[in-house]
Order: C-alpha cells, then structure tokens, then sequence
C-alpha cells in the first residue's frame, strides 16, 4: 500500500480529516521531481501559500555545500569550513551529504516553472553552509565552533543531521546554551542504529531530537529512538541534490531532520514574534502519530508527538504557550565569581530576572544579613563596656574571685544564639535558611 493510501486509512479510523499528510503529487517530466514523494506528502502549494521561508537563514552544520548547483544556485551563502584550512563552505565538490539536506530545506528546482530537479520544503530561505571538522572528538563533537558562528551570523535555525555516541564536551554545551539564549533553534537527527542509546547532539539538552518515518507510514525501522525524541518525518528512500552525482536518494534521520528544519523555517518566517521553543511548539501541537493521533501531551521514545505537519502548524490558531515550548533546557553554568552561584551550578531564574532588580528573595536575604551583622556589633559594644565598667582589679565580681563582670552568665553576651551556632538566625544554604528562587521547572507541554 503507498504511504499516501495508508496515511487516508489511518485517518478514517481518527477523526475526520486527521491524516498524518494530504498527498497531492504534482505532474511533472522529470523523474526526481515525480520521486520526491515526501514533498508531495506534504502539500507544498498549500504550504507555500501561507509561507516560503523567506527572510530566514537556516545554518547547515554538515560536510558543505554545492552552492553551484542548479536547484540551489543564489539560495547558499559563502558560510565558513572549519576543515581543510578554513574558507568558506559554499563550494563542496566531494562529500555529498550537505548538499542533500540544503536541497531538502531550500533547493528550488530548475526549468520551466521550476519544475525539475529537488525542490526544497521551503525554497525561499537562505543557506548558511558550515563544514564541520570531523577529525576531532568523533561523529558528534567538534561543533562548539560551528554553532557559534551560525549564531553569530544570523541564523534562526540550525540542522545538525549527525548523530555519534560521544557525550559533548562543555565547549559543545556552552555552545548549545548560547544558542539557545540568542533564540535559534537547534534541529539534530537521532541516528540510524534502531537503538535507545542516546546519540548526540541529539539526546543533549536544548536540541529539538528527529526520528524518521518510512514511506509505509511506520516508524523507520533504523531510527534510534528515546525518550528525548520529539519529532518525527520522513526519512525513506528520500531523493536530493548530490554533488559529485546531480542526484541521490538516500534512507535515515538526516533527510527528516532537513525536513523538520525546513518547517521550523516556514513557521519562524511567518511568525517572527515566536520564539525558538514556541516555534517547536507549533511544529509539535499540530503533529501527528502514526496511528493517528493528535495533541499528545507527553512524547513517545519512538514518534515523539508525531509527524510534522507543515501547513496545520502554519494555519491552525495555536496558543504560543511557554518560552522553551516542549525543549529540554540546558544547564547554565556561570563563570567563576559571576555572582553568589557556585561555578557550574545550574542558573536559577526566578520571575524578576527578565525584569532587571531585585528579587523578593533578595531583599529579604539582605535585610536578614543586616539584622545578623547589627546583632554582632551591639553584642560586643556591651560586652567591651561591660568589661570596662566592671569591677577594679582583684574584686571579686560575681562568682567569686577571677569571675566575670557582675552580669549573670545566662545574660552574658556569649550566651546568645551566634551566626551558625544553636538557635542562630537561618543562614544561607542552611537549615531553615530562608528559600533561595525555586529550581527551575520543566518546560510546559
């Protein structure tokens, strides 16, 4: 059965209309264009009536781009390689894999009305190309670098369609939690082993996971699969750009996540005022699963909340919902004496941090120090006149000879709480310290 005719019969057992895609395969000559059945899947003149990705750079961290070729041609900005002695990474002439998730986001074909070639799920949107180093750290690791420049040179979404075993080291996390402070969102794909180990830089906070989906409108048997997954699309038998070769066609989580990155586009050029986690909001409130269900609240390790559905996530009126949307934040660590917060202790907000000041909880921890510090003082101002006043040398005092100063012990000052002893005011950190800001929670589904 064709993965159209499946996706109608899983409708009719859901409600009305809830299909997973609405297939309307274009008539064309050319055989890559008539290949690309995800695309058709999708509906994309439907789609492109509501957005195209324009004014949107969606970075590409992957082996570099063909920017020459005829179905990307003026779409790839130059973007930087961070192999092979630098320069940029717009003019690939090896290594294929970049090109091919490029094409997926923004190819716009060629001829006549654009009608051949790889057309791209939304073709206005602009190229960054980032060639990763490879030879350092593993499949998953050098990409502190690379993150960092797409943020610093203008991209609102950033595929990542690796995956590998290697945990990030802190500069990929620092990296991660900069992008997610600057608002871009990060796409990665799962990896291709049917397994639940976690790949990275998929499984790490902050990224927004892709599992794949057959054309049978399964679950791709190769997709790996957690509980970090969110998102599912197609990922079978999937043609693209190529570079050594005009053409591919290819099986995994790298396309699906093309495609994912491709809608996240569309939504972020139609809604600029979304942040990144809304973004992924809509993309995961308008999906579908593959036995056809709707706005799920908690996501499945294999189809996260289902299958993207660009144009429900363009065109249904969606609440915005919380900041990070259905993301897994990072830690924050701070830099060491960068405020009270011990050095990789994770950041705790609180509802005056967006407004600058101090919190409630500030003010009262400040003016309990000055209380405790008022306290000490007066103590040993009356403990020094006392001793001043006291008897003249070789009285007897109260207590007899060589005792104290005429004032009874239990009113002496040293028998009053000290900070830290028994009965002392709460201090910091302590036991019946006042609450410090609440940890911070997970992000609302």
């Amino acid at each position: 059965m064709s993965f159209t005719r499946t996706l109608r019969a899983v409708g009719g057992v859901a409600a009305a209309g809830a299909l997973l895609f609405t297939a309307a395969p274009t008539a064309s000559a050319d055989y890559i264009r008539d290949g690309q059945w995800a695309l058709d899947a999708f509906n994309p003149q439907k789609v492109w009536k509501e957005s195209t990705g324009k004014n949107v750079t969606v970075a590409v961290i992957d082996s570099g781009v063909n920017g020459d070729h005829v179905d990307l041609k003026g779409n790839v900005l130059p973007g930087k390689s961070f192999a092979d002695g630098g320069g940029t990474a717009d003019h690939e002439s090896d290594d294929d894999h970049g090109t091919a998730m490029a094409a997926l986001i923004a190819g716009h074909g060629h001829g006549p009305n654009h009608a051949d070639g790889i057309m791209g799920l939304a073709p206005d949107v602009k190229i960054l190309p980032i060639k990763r180093n490879e030879s350092v750290g593993g499949n998953a690791n050098s990409i502190d670098g690379p993150i960092r420049y797409a943020v610093d040179h203008g991209a609102k979404v950033i595929n990542m369609s690796f995956a590998g075993p290697y945990a990030l080291n802190e500069q990929e996390k620092s990296a991660i939690s900069y992008a997610v402070k600057k608002d871009v969102l990060l796409v990665a794909g799962s990896g291709n082993e049917g397994t639940s180990k976690p790949s990275y830089p998929a499984a790490a906070p902050g990224v927004l996971a892709v599992g794949a989906v057959a054309e049978d409108g399964k679950v791709l048997g190769e997709s790996n699969y957690g509980p970090h997954i969110r998102l599912i699309a197609p990922g079978e038998k999937i043609y693209s750009a190529g570079t050594s070769l005009k053409y591919r066609q290819a099986t995994g989580t790298s396309d699906a996540t093309a495609y994912v990155s491709a809608a996240a586009a569309l939504v972020r050029s139609k809604f600029p005022d979304l942040t990144a986690g809304q973004v992924a909001n809509r993309l995961t409130k308008t999906a579908i699963t593959p036995d056809g269900k709707t706005g799920i609240t908690s996501p499945d390790p294999k189809y996260g909340y289902g299958v993207i559905r660009p144009y429900r996530a363009l065109s249904e009126d969606i609440p915005e919902g919380p900041k990070n949307g259905p993301l897994t934040m990072p830690k924050d660590p701070q830099p060491a004496g960068a405020g009270a917060d011990a050095p990789g202790q994770e950041a705790q907000g609180s509802a005056s941090d967006d407004k600058g000041g101090l919190s409630p909880l500030a003010v009262a921890g400040m003016a309990l120090g000055v209380v405790v510090v008022l306290g000490i003082v007066i103590g040993v101002v009356v403990a020094s006149k006392k001793r001043r006043n006291g008897p003249p040398p070789g009285g007897t005092g109260f207590g007899g000879p060589g005792g104290g100063a005429g004032v009874p012990p239990q009113h002496q000052f040293g028998a009053y709480p000290q900070p830290g002893g028994p009965g002392a005011y709460p201090q910091s950190g302590g036991p019946g310290a006042y609450p410090s800001a609440p940890p911070t929670q997970p992000p609302g589904q």
